[in-house]
């Protein structure tokens, strides 16, 4: 007998877009004589369906065995649905409730990281209470300029600017509070993008790292931002142009992010590799990593000779034997 996969995709987010693309690839990728896709569609507005009717999560779900969660952002990231899933006794795919709160919230991550003495830029948080433009002018006054600002949860790099002056801060934080409860001002560090995909328990390994990705802007983009993700004109190398030692400190500290913050199946991480060191960005836990021929994991995996079907078969097992 088939195992029934039901495969959430969409979602209300700002990443809805980008999470059908991933679900339509994983519905692709699945491997028909083992697995039986069941392609649950969650619209804008949070209403789930299934074969192109609306209905509600649990009738959705009904006789799934397992659920492929790639519902990127809010709902899908934060622990939301998968506190969802477990009420309805549906096993999973990704982290659990607390570990993908945890990592959802940009702030939570870093103060969860502050023991394995990574390598972070200089960070302020600034609340929906105060006064943006009170907070801003403090914040230039004392904050390193230029600096990035971006919602304390999040994906995509959504809402995400970067304030060269007191203007641009304050429109900066302002667009980003528009989308959570803080915002995060960070030091910007220049450097050449990297990520490191891990996946747990793959070919034989605890913790399995895969090669480091090196992404290659555009001459116009200061950094990795929603237009340089999808608009096409981005390089991403793998194998990197990285050196030997780069190489082995970007995936000794995604294995050990991936660890601390107990994240489960699959994840991604963020660095910057500039002249002063490799910086941590930002954890992505599996539901907020994409998935299509286009993504970072897949094109990683294909480095490693692995394929998206071995790969999908891999953490379905893992969700399965949760």
């Amino acid at each position: 007998m088939k195992t029934i996969v039901a495969v959430l995709r969409g979602g209300a987010s700002e990443e809805y877009e980008v999470s059908l693309k991933s679900g339509a690839a994983v519905l692709e990728q699945l491997d028909r004589g083992k697995y039986q896709p069941l392609d649950i569609f969650i619209s804008r507005e949070g209403t789930w369906h299934r074969g192109g009717t609306p209905t509600t999560p649990a009738k959705a779900l009904l006789g799934a065995d397992v659920a492929f969660n790639v519902l990127h952002g809010r709902y899908g990231e934060d622990g939301s649905v998968q506190r969802l899933l477990e009420a309805l006794g549906v096993k999973y795919t990704g982290s659990g409730v607390f570990a993908s709160a945890r990592a959802f919230n940009k702030h939570l991550t870093k103060q969860a990281l502050a023991h394995l003495e990574l390598s972070l830029p200089r960070s302020a948080l600034v609340s929906l209470e105060e006064d943006a433009g009170e907070r801003a002018l403090e914040l230039f006054r004392a904050f390193p300029m230029p600096a990035i600002v971006k919602p304390v949860a999040g994906g995509s790099s959504a809402g995400m600017t970067l304030a060269r002056d007191l203007t641009s801060l304050e429109r900066g934080i302002r667009l980003a509070l528009k989308s959570a409860p803080h915002a995060l001002v960070e030091e910007y560090i220049r450097g050449r993008e990297a990520t490191v995909g891990v996946i747990d328990g793959f070919r034989g390994e605890k913790t399995y790292a895969l090669l480091p990705v090196e992404i290659v802007l555009p001459p116009n983009a200061d950094f990795f931002d929603y237009a340089a993700k999808y608009g096409g004109e981005t390089q991403e190398l793998c194998p990197s142009n990285f050196s030997t030692r780069e190489k082995e400190i970007l995936i000794d500290a995604a294995k050990r992010i991936h660890t601390a913050l107990g994240l489960s199946h699959y994840s991604r991480s963020d660095f910057i590799v500039s002249r002063r060191g490799t910086y941590f960005l930002e954890a992505n836990p599996a539901a907020a990593v994409g998935l299509t021929r286009e993504s970072l994991l897949p094109k990683a995996l294909q480095a490693v000779g692995a394929t998206q079907k071995d790969f999908l078969d891999h953490v379905i097992g893992l969700a399965l034997a949760r």
